[in-house]
């Protein structure tokens, strides 16, 4: 009698065994331990070399199965580009023998790093210099004087950032510092790496491991086996990487015409049926230049005939972007005597604050080529934006909050590429391509009964809009409580009536908010959770997450801070047990922040 098939079939219909020989493996397989599989797959490696020596050679052991070399990959991530890159690192260690430990840094801990032995770390610089949101604790340990020696790791840093801004890489650039600062040996040089980072990073990633493999590999067989794909882990639905086009089917303005915002919600449909994304993912849009700009860099340039060149900067090219490096590329391009001196002099550095490639231009005329500009310019990045909606609630739709964003600075009207795009340029029925951006770092719990406290001032209320959309369709019990702020009351209440409706219908169980021009002191979101304190200390006992979405510069920061004086005056903790017990809810992902 055949054995009874297991109950997922581990062997293809194609594999060359007859059906009761699959029965057979199938069920042994199927109970097999991870280590049992191991051990197998290293001992059929040894019959098969035993099995090529000549016949008149003395049976050979199938050889021991080797550990395979262990790597930890650190990362510190912000919009997941770090965490993807660590992932990717991993796919290709355990490739070629080595066994992969992905970290992230919201949560290590420091004392496991001695025994780490070979390290790659990946790290994003956020705002001016500052390290992701999320890795701010273990950031600041790992700098202070208590961090352990690291003597005998191997280490490579491969750094992420943004010439646009003055402390390009500086994370990355300060971990590699200090690792061997604490006695790590540099196995890899660190590479600093442009929003453009997908091909030099794969380079670096190729290096990096050749460099941190043992001088010689092991004899017998290398065992690193990855059991994930059979289900090992829990991992979220894959989301292509591949833009899409959507239509625009609302396009309006939320503040009064009185307002001095402009704040756009933009509904896209989906042709063949939206994505599987979740509440808390953002959107990335692929926008296009002003056209006026373009006009201006192509006559600044002195090629305004140039059509081709004119598509390609209107959609292709990053042509607000100035840096100290946009500099240096245009004075190495076109030789510009001038330029070259302006970098050398150190001038160039307090310069460009506030300027564009346009003001470049016009500082030092010079006629250019196309390739000059494609030299000078960098890939046109696409813009996230935090989703405002619920695929259980708007089916094929995905929701957008978009702030226009413009200024002036040194003479000039200025504006946000994506952002007034879609406020001016986009209508009804228009096409954009976007891309899914997932952020599991961000999500409801996974218990509907779970209480939820978000905190999303102007349109750092967006994800929260998904939030209570999907708690509504879903019919959690758990309780929803929203502080949201504003300059005003009358002009700028984004989604009003939607709230007021998610309280008639308990999808929101309690709303406070703060416009913070609506009388003569200012008030702010913080300031009402100070004036709430007990109640907030009281969820987050209860077991409540708490959220964080908007703007990392402050806001961010003075939540946080009201929330460890919740904490202080409630509990009666010292600062310092206060702070470590939301750094406490950080590690648990009850705290959780996307910021920007």
């Amino acid at each position: 009698m055949a054995p009874t098939m297991s109950k997922t079939a581990l062997l293809p219909r194609t594999a060359p065994f007859g059906d009761q020989e699959r029965a057979h493996l199938d069920a042994a397989l199927g109970a097999a331990t991870p280590i049992q599989r191991a051990w197998l797959t290293g001992f059929l490696a040894g019959l098969d070399a035993a099995a090529g020596q000549p016949a008149t050679a003395a049976a050979v052991p199938a050889a021991p199965s080797k550990a395979a070399e262990p790597l930890t990959i650190l990362f510190a991530s912000e919009s997941g580009n770090s965490e993807k890159l660590a992932g990717d690192v991993a796919k290709l260690a355990r490739k070629q023998g080595f066994k992969p430990k992905i970290v992230d840094f919201a949560e290590l801990d420091l004392a496991t790093l001695p025994k780490a032995g070979k390290l790659v770390a990946i790290a994003a610089t956020w705002g001016e210099g500052e390290p992701p949101a999320r890795a701010v604790r273990a950031y600041g340990e790992l700098m202070g004087e208590a961090a352990p020696r690291l003597d005998g790791v191997e280490f490579g840093v491969l750094a992420l950032g943004d010439t646009s801004y003055a402390e390009f890489c500086a994370i990355g650039k300060a971990l590699d510092a200090r690792f061997e600062a604490l006695g790590a040996k540099r196995a890899y040089d660190r590479a600093d790496l442009d929003l453009d980072f997908e091909k030099p990073a794969a380079d670096w990633i190729k290096g990096a491991l050749k460099a941190l493999a043992p001088a010689e590999a092991p004899a017998g067989n290398v065992v690193a086996v990855d059991f994930r794909a059979a289900g090992g882990e829990d991992e979220e639905a894959e989301v292509s990487r591949e833009p899409v086009t959507v239509e625009v089917i609302d396009h309006v303005n939320l503040n009064s015409s009185r307002s001095d915002k402009e704040t756009i919600h933009l509904a896209l449909e989906f042709e063949d049926g939206a994505p599987a994304y979740e509440p808390g993912d953002s959107l990335e849009i692929f926008p296009e230049n002003d056209p006026q700009l373009v006009e201006d860099i192509l006559k600044a340039a002195g090629l305004s005939g140039d059509e081709a060149l004119r598509k390609a900067l209107l959609s292709e090219r990053d042509i607000t972007t100035l840096s100290v490096t946009t500099i240096e590329r245009f004075a190495n391009a076109t030789g510009h005597a001038d330029a070259q001196k302006f970098v050398e002099s150190g001038e160039a550095k307090a310069w460009i604050e506030g300027r564009h490639l346009i003001d470049l231009l016009e500082r030092f005329p010079v006629t250019l080529t196309a390739d000059h500009l494609n030299t000078v310019t960098r890939p046109l990045p696409p813009r996230a934006y935090s989703i405002a909606s619920s695929r259980k609630e708007v089916g094929d739709e995905v929701h957008l909050t978009v702030a226009a964003v413009r200024y002036e600075t040194h003479g000039r009207a200025r504006s946000g590429v994506a952002s007034v795009h879609v406020a001016d340029r986009i209508k009804n029925g228009a096409k954009l391509r976007v891309r899914v951006k997932p952020n599991k770092h961000f999500r409801l719990p996974a218990d509907p009964a779970t209480d939820i406290i978000m905190v999303g001032p102007g349109t750092g209320v967006a994800p929260f809009r998904a939030f209570v959309q999907e708690r509504r369709a879903t019919e959690a019990p758990g309780r929803s409580w929203l502080f949201f702020g504003d300059r005003h009351f009358t002009h700028d209440f984004l989604y009003q009536l939607e709230w007021q409706d998610a309280l008639e219908d308990g999808s929101l169980s309690q709303i406070d908010v703060a416009f913070s021009r609506d009388q003569p002191e200012k008030i702010y979101v913080q300031d009402r959770i100070d004036a709430h304190a007990a109640e907030v200390v009281a969820w987050l006992d209860g077991g409540a997450h708490f959220y964080i979405c908007g703007d990392a510069k402050n806001m961010a920061k003075d939540v946080h801070a009201a929330v460890v004086r919740a904490f202080q005056t409630v509990k009666g903790l010292s600062a310092a047990d206060a702070e470590a017990h939301v750094a406490g809810l950080e590690r648990a992902k009850r705290y959780q922040q996307d910021v920007y």
